[in-house]
């Protein structure tokens, strides 16, 4: 999606609107409390699941709708922020796309090319922002990184990047019953570890080499956990090809411990992302590895996607074309997620065309 023109700086808070609540990660914005959002309506279908979370969370019950169109012409908002599941994001962008109302998904985009070339058709035809909300995308080492392959050339050409994504599974983290549900149904999540953690690394690649095209995709998925995950994935290993690079995506339910890290190797150096502050790096002019800290202090990033909602909305800053939560990128996001789900139901590598 072109970049829209900014519009003029105000400094009221945006009107933002919550759709489905069934996400496990929702209780961030219901008790969200800076200035800058104001949540003005909740639409949630499950009223029990509504009740619960207006009590849970200290809300007045009349922000709560069980439909979705009466909510958004009732409470008018500028913006939603999605949370249900990953099928629900197209029904989303059908109801606020034509009223003008920008939206917000929690990760992926969605798992399907089909839907996301619709929800890239009704977000150009009615001028909104869409965007896509990645955990990784809060990270100052995500944003160190970025500079360093990018603008300082630390690494020199990309050939191999590493992506360790995951945790010990939903089952044994405790998510909440109706997020377990949703996670474990392919008709809503499109997958297990495959799409929940593998979208992941294809947003970051795409973001690292500067959206250039993929040539293929080859995915293997295992299922080392069926009584408790009966009908998707837990585990996957994703590679993407590139003309002169190779990207690894291990996405998976089965680490001891949750972990969000990356390894970039170049031809002249590596970079190391362990977490959100912590890196290691070397390269041919230093003597031995690196260590570096990187926080907001030392990058620019923000660590609240409502707050960078808020912002694009409000016109202060653009969405670069390539963004980690610009359609442009995560479109490519779907392409090699829909492309390694096909590769682990077929056996076979497969070839994007351009």
């Amino acid at each position: 999606m072109p970049l829209l023109n900014a519009q003029p700086v105000q400094s009221t808070p945006l009107r933002l609107a919550v759709v489905g609540i069934s996400h496990g990660h929702v209780g961030w914005i219901l008790e969200r409390k800076k200035p800058d959002v104001t949540l003005v309506g909740i639409y949630e279908p499950n009223k029990e699941l509504g009740e619960r979370n207006a009590k849970e969370h200290h809300l007045d019950p009349a922000l709560f709708y069980t439909d979705l169109n009466k909510m958004l012409d009732a409470v008018k908002p500028e913006a939603v922020s999605v949370f249900g599941s990953i099928k629900n994001h197209l029904a989303a962008v059908e109801a606020c796309a034509p009223r003008g109302i920008h939206v917000m998904v929690e990760k992926p985009l969605t798992f399907n090319n089909e839907d996301a070339r619709q929800m890239q058709e009704l977000a150009n035809k009615n001028h909104i922002y869409l965007l896509t909300n990645y955990e990784t995308s809060w990270y100052p080492t995500t944003e160190k990184t970025f500079q360093l392959v990018n603008d300082s050339n630390y690494v020199g050409p990309i050939r191999k990047v590493v992506f360790h994504h995951g945790h010990e599974g939903p089952k044994k983290i405790e998510v909440q019953p109706e997020f377990f549900q949703i996670l474990t149904d392919p008709a809503q999540n499109g997958g297990g570890a495959i799409v929940d953690f593998g979208c992941y690394g294809a947003n970051l690649m795409t973001y690292l080499m500067k959206d250039q095209e993929p040539l293929s995709v080859t995915a293997v998925t295992g299922h080392f956990q069926p009584a408790i995950y009966p009908k998707v994935d837990d585990e996957a290993t994703i590679v993407v090809t590139y003309p002169k690079a190779q990207c690894i995506i291990q996405a998976s339910w089965n680490w001891p411990f949750a972990r969000k890290d990356m390894e970039v190797y170049g031809e002249t150096g590596y970079i190391i992302a362990t977490n959100n502050n912590n890196m290691r790096l070397r390269n041919t002019q230093t003597k031995g590895e690196q260590t570096l800290r990187v926080t907001t202090k030392e990058v620019t990033v923000y660590t609240d996607p409502f707050s960078y909602l808020a912002d694009v909305v409000r016109g202060k800053i653009k969405v670069p074309h390539n963004g980690l939560y610009s359609l442009e990128n995560n479109m490519k996001a779907v392409r090699i997620l829909d492309a390694a789900r096909e590769s682990a139901r077929t056996g076979k590598t497969i070839t994007l065309k351009k």
